[in-house]
């Protein structure tokens, strides 16, 4: 029970990745906030982990709106306390469009999402880490954010940006009780390929060059682990730097 007594704010958490994270975090004891911009499928996901004897309650939140951000954590502090873990997993794709074909509408859209969000988030909650001088951030980049050619040049864009954002928060605030550091995973078997709509085939085939290098494609579940390690006190050294999760596959 790594994290009995932890409240964690998990989004994106209706599926993939954030459902595996927030599941993973009530068996380990934490009270978990299972948000998502699709609420049935969070209510789903908190009532499972509730029928397993966890505690989880399901908000809404588009976390492209400030609105929804503030709603999303003063909710949580209202219904469970405080908050002492938050996992910045919402994110969307952006359909291999390479930079001389990018609208600003994408660009913005994908921006929004995979990066103002996380700020936004973080923003909120620092305010009750630094009372406590306690708090834990954990945000979910990708090897995109990593390597140059792995998605297009919005996505890419935006996850290194997830990148510099954490090594900032992660430094900045470390004499203050609190951590950010970010998870780099490779090919994960989730379905934020359904926010891939028509991609653009010249994007798609540079940034898939690569793709017969990769030694395989791991599961939410391999994820939700790293998560838990950098979430929990058995990373109490690690902060401000990029866990890469990905068989592999960019060490090549």
């Amino acid at each position: 029970m790594r994290l009995a007594g932890k409240v964690a704010v998990v989004t994106g958490a209706a599926s993939g990745m954030g459902k595996a994270i927030a599941e993973l975090f009530a068996a380990e004891g934490a009270q978990v906030v299972v948000s998502d911009l699709r609420i049935e499928p969070a209510q789903a996901v908190a009532a499972d982990i509730e029928a397993k004897d966890g505690k989880a309650i399901a908000i809404a939140c588009n976390v492209a709106k400030e609105e929804d951000v503030q709603h999303l954590i003063e909710s949580a502090v209202q219904q469970l306390g405080t908050v002492d873990i938050l996992i910045n997993n919402a994110g969307i794709m952006d359909n291999f469009v390479p930079a001389a074909e990018l609208t600003d509408e994408l660009w913005d859209r994908v921006f929004a999402i995979n990066t103002t969000g996380p700020m936004r988030t973080t923003r909120k909650v620092l305010p009750i880490f630094l009372e406590k001088k306690s708090g834990v951030i954990v945000n979910v980049a990708s090897a995109g954010g990593l390597q140059g050619s792995r998605a297009g040049a919005a996505y890419t864009a935006a996850k290194h940006a997830v990148v510099g954002f954490t090594k900032n928060v992660g430094f900045q605030y470390a004499s203050l009780g609190i951590r950010c550091n970010a998870i780099a995973p490779g090919a994960v078997n989730t379905n934020i390929n359904t926010s891939i709509n028509s991609p653009n085939a010249f994007g798609m085939e540079r940034a898939m060059a690569g793709i017969q290098i990769n030694p395989r494609v791991g599961t939410p579940e391999e994820i939700a682990k790293v998560a838990l390690f950098l979430a929990s006190d058995d990373s109490s050294f690690v902060n401000g730097t990029v866990v890469t999760a990905d068989a592999g596959w960019t060490a090549y």
